[in-house]
């Protein structure tokens, strides 16, 4: 895919940290000496994980190296390192291994979900959130318009690029390994001015691998016109003439046994 772009994706920076700090404050332990946040982004996830735990030694991992750089000029003081997740090996293990709304990116989670465990010393979690947007109407009109004409041939395979699973698969993975595993799912109701939101929402997040099959800025273009004019009679205008994008996401915590 093209280079991920900073400034899109922190263009709704607090609606996506606010999973982050939630996932944060359900991790039951006092003062953990090491953590990983796997898919840091530009950093906002792991300044969660540096408010609760200043003392901590942090660590923030991404395969982008803009998103990376600009982690970097925001947070100086952190510790950055451009990597791929799936194959990161840092030779030391972390009480907390956390990733927010990355892991949807990587394929084939047993492999992907066994290595993280793996990276979790004992006593420590593994705290993850992934999206489960799968059903809502705007993921299911991005589907429907990449597969018919004249967007089929080009875009077939971007499907593949995310990996959606439920919470009965992430349990049989975990489960078996862990002391104890915490599992919920939240629906955030986001708020945005206008039907172009939800257009702009997705553009810098699951639309990417779509829109990196397109020609020039007319075709791409053509290509969100017919996306939104898919789904925007399931998202009325309130009252105010704002717009509620509902957005599911699926949260879990797998403790690692003691010793």
């Amino acid at each position: 895919m093209t280079p991920w772009n900073p400034p899109c994706y922190l263009k709704f920076v607090a609606e996506r940290s606010r999973p982050a700090y939630d996932l944060v404050a359900r991790i039951g332990l006092d003062r953990p000496t090491r953590i990983a946040d796997i898919g840091c982004g530009p950093g906002n996830s792991t300044q969660a994980l540096r408010e609760r735990w200043p003392e901590s030694e942090i660590v923030g991992v991404d395969d982008s190296a803009e998103m990376i750089r600009n982690a970097a000029e925001t947070y100086p003081a952190g510790q950055w390192i451009c990597a791929d997740a799936a194959e990161w090996r840092p030779g030391v293990r972390y009480q907390v291994v956390f990733s927010n709304a990355a892991l949807q990116w990587i394929p084939d989670h047993p492999r992907l979900f066994g290595r993280l465990f793996d990276l979790v010393d004992a006593g420590g979690v593994l705290a993850v959130q992934v999206p489960a947007n799968q059903e809502t109407p705007l993921h299911r009109s991005l589907l429907r318009v990449s597969a018919r004409e004249p967007w089929r041939d080009a875009m077939r395979g971007c499907g593949a690029l995310l990996t959606y699973r439920d919470a009965r698969f992430y349990y049989d993975l975990l489960a078996p390994r862990a002391k104890r595993l915490d599992m919920w799912q939240t629906t955030y109701y986001h708020v945005l001015p206008s039907h172009q939101g939800l257009i702009d929402w997705s553009s810098s997040t699951s639309m990417r691998p779509y829109l990196d099959r397109l020609g020039g800025e007319e075709e791409r273009a053509r290509f969100r016109e017919e996306v939104l004019a898919g789904c925007v009679q399931d998202y009325p205008a309130q009252a105010d003439g704002a717009i509620l994008f509902p957005f599911p996401r699926l949260f879990m915590i797998a403790c690692k046994p003691p010793g």
